[in-house]
């Protein structure tokens, strides 16, 4: 598997061999063949998923692993060199796809073990083309600039170097002349350079692939006709430059295609050219994997391997594609396309790393610093196995231990993600990379709700007015766009990052006034009889456990027992992140109230109300308070809250006989679970519609707010 990643050996392995090596035909770090699972065309390969499941990682270390062997380039559609043109280059001759054309040929010309570099005279004839369509006012140094970068594609690299550079001057200087005459621009550049490479090159395969745009539509078997129409489309814009773009894509393939065939080349070139593509949600991916897509559904086939990253599952873009779980790939794709172009391609959902890989980052990282020995589970737990997440949290335990005693202190603690970076707190640098920066302000209020209505409710008190509830429900489709799981009952449905997200909004002011303010907030908007668990949530997050006991002490007897555990579980999940005074007054001490409630130290000094029974109601104030800090994904489970836990919920058990085995089997599968850094969960989890969500996976559609949405 890859040298520097955990979790990914369906992708890496060699014995048997992963996706990769079936796709690319080749051995990771090894130049020496493989079988290709899929010999007439490849799949499209996308990597699927959310921000810091290590989409990136994954192309880069697939870079690592075959530069050199085959033929590879990298392309990132969110670098800045695709938003926009350079300063001095118009619209009308540059698009996010050309320039990501050029990139890709760039890096794919470079020479491999047992091969010279590739030529791209096709595609060089096309972006020639296209450029010339912005030099109606350029100055000279500008064209020769743009004109001789394009033309180093044909750079072969052969025992003539320097040639191929020095007729690249003498098209310049041609184009220049054509491009700042009197007759038309556009054609005299064309011509120019056409006439550059019949010079230049004698060789049939030059000679062939200049009469390449002979065939474009309504060229009349004419190659310079063809780039000027080629040309005059891209400038058009709209669908003209569609079409003008996907033949520039197929210029590429076609140019690569070139480069593998006759048997020499063959002999020469093991596996096949990869193209990486990261974040290709954005600008030029869909364009380009359209135009690939498209060609091969029409019978226009070609032999790279393309492997894209997109954040998001890429389900309105990609209908017909195949659908796999990483652990689905490891021996074999089960691929096959239908006429739909985009069933060409595969869809792979990055998987969350397990607690074992947690476990090895963390040693790893740490090295012979002590590590307190529940750390990595708590991390897997806090994090859902997100790759970032581990890395970072691991980052920052090699930094602050000792001194930091819970991984709420390690996110809130300073650390430098590189060298050459100043060190922020751990949470702030997290969000910077798993949330758009965009809409950090307003994620970090909404994080606190459950369903559209209390998200409207939490926007009115505190964002600003323009931010209404159609604003509400445009957020909630960008986190499903990035790929955030939608679980009902939380406005932002991954733990993790909802998590992250409250921790900004308790710190946002210095007396905690906007925390306050959403739970509050919260706790007005939910008064229903039958919204009691969301208020009793938002209070017990404000410090306030009085009320959660008694509704779990006088409804004990009655309730559902199923029932009762998933309300006892979603009301403790309430966020807690710094200590509480007896009256539930937030502090900067050290200390967690919660384990002394558990504990029964608070006993004897706590008034229980009159005409309860006081047994029954410390036993439930005891239960809270220990579920409480077992389901804090902040804090490092404590064994004797543990132990407590256990004996409370027995003891409850013997008060219920008939729901006994319920409570009984929650003492052993709760307790438990807190050690071993996973979620409480237990027999009470169902398929139950009416239960809320807890952070453990089990939810609701939420309260609701009469309009149909949650």
């Amino acid at each position: 598997m890859g040298r520097r990643l955990h979790g990914r050996g369906a992708l890496f392995d060699v014995e048997p061999a992963g996706l990769a090596p079936r796709l690319i035909g080749l051995r990771p770090h090894h130049h020496r063949a493989g079988l290709l699972e899929h010999p007439a065309e490849p799949p499209f390969v996308v990597l699927t998923g959310a921000r810091g499941l290590g989409k990136s990682a994954v192309l880069g270390e697939l870079r690592d692993a075959y530069q050199g062997h085959t033929p590879v380039a990298l392309a990132d559609c969110a670098e800045e060199q695709f938003a926009r043109p350079p300063v001095d280059r118009p619209a009308e001759s540059w698009s996010p796809l050309t320039q990501a054309l050029l990139v890709i040929a760039e890096q794919l010309a470079e020479p491999v073990t047992g091969a010279r570099r590739i030529t791209f005279p096709r595609l060089m004839a096309g972006l020639v083309a296209v450029a010339a369509g912005g030099w109606g006012d350029a100055d000279s140094e500008r064209i020769r600039r743009e004109v001789e970068r394009i033309l180093l594609l044909n750079e072969s690299g052969s025992r003539f170097g320097g040639f191929a550079g020095r007729w690249a001057g003498k098209v310049a200087a041609k184009v220049v002349s054509a491009a700042t005459g009197t007759g038309p621009l556009v054609s005299g550049a064309i011509e120019a350079t056409l006439e550059s490479i019949a010079e230049g090159f004698t060789g049939r395969r030059h000679q062939k692939a200049s009469e390449w745009y002979r065939t474009y539509p309504n060229a009349g078997g004419h190659a310079q006709r063809g780039l000027i129409l080629l040309s005059r489309h891209f400038r058009e814009g709209g669908p003209a430059r569609e079409h003008a773009e996907r033949y520039l894509v197929r210029a590429l393939l076609a140019d690569l295609t070139e480069a593998y065939t006759g048997v020499l080349p063959r002999m020469q070139r093991l596996g096949r050219p990869l193209v990486l593509l990261d974040n290709a949600q954005s600008a030029p991916g869909p364009g380009l994997v359209a135009a690939v897509l498209r060609d091969r559904a029409e019978g226009l086939s070609d032999q790279v391997a393309f492997v894209a990253a997109r954040r998001g599952e890429g389900r309105e873009e990609l209908r017909s594609a195949a659908r796999r779980e990483l652990a689905e790939v490891t021996r074999r794709t089960d691929w096959t396309p239908n006429a739909a172009p985009s069933s060409r391609a595969l869809l792979v959902a990055l998987a969350p790393l397990s607690a074992d890989d947690t476990l090895h980052i963390v040693g790893s990282v740490c090295g012979d610093l002590p590590v307190p020995p529940h750390l990595p589970h708590a991390v897997h737990r806090l994090t859902g196995g997100n790759p970032l997440g581990i890395a970072l949290l691991a980052e920052s335990a090699a930094q602050n231990l000792p001194g930091a005693s819970s991984l709420g202190e390690l996110l809130t603690a300073p650390v430098r993600p590189a060298e050459d970076l100043p060190a922020v707190p751990a949470y702030e640098a997290l969000l910077d990379r798993l949330v758009p920066a965009e809409h950090l302000a307003e994620l970090t209020v909404l994080a606190a709700a459950h369903d559209h209505g209390s998200a409207s409710a939490l926007a009115a008190a505190l964002l600003p007015d323009t931010f209404g509830p159609a604003s509400v429900r445009e957020l909630r489709t960008l986190l499903a766009a990035e790929g955030l799981p939608a679980v009902p009952g939380r406005f932002v449905g991954d733990r993790f990052v909802r998590t992250l997200l409250l921790l900004r909004l308790h710190l946002l002011d210095a007396d905690h006034a906007s925390w306050r303010t959403a739970h509050e907030t919260m706790v007005a908007h939910y008064t229903a009889p039958e919204h009691a668990r969301y208020r009793l949530h938002h209070e017990l997050a404000l410090g306030d456990s009085q009320s959660a006991v008694t509704e779990l002490r006088d409804t004990f007897a009655t309730a559902d027992t199923r029932a009762w555990l998933r309300t006892l579980r979603f009301v403790a999940s309430a966020p807690y992140f710094h200590a509480h005074d007896a009256e539930g007054r937030d502090f900067t001490g050290r200390g967690d109230r919660r384990t002394a409630v558990a504990l029964g130290r608070t006993d004897a000094a706590h008034a229980v109300p009159e005409g309860v029974d006081a047994v029954l109601h410390l036993r439930i104030r005891r239960l809270l308070h220990a579920v409480w800090q077992l389901a804090d994904p902040l804090v490092l489970p404590d064994p004797q809250v543990c132990d407590r836990l256990r004996f409370e919920l027995e003891q409850l058990s013997n008060l219920r006989p008939a729901a006994g085995a319920l409570l009984w089997r929650a003492s052993r599968d709760w307790p438990a679970a807190a050690l071993a850094g996973r979620p409480l969960t237990g027999p009470e989890d169902s398929d139950d519609p009416g239960a809320p969500d807890d952070g453990t996976g089990d939810s609701d559609d939420g309260p609701g707010d009469g309009s149909g949405e949650a």
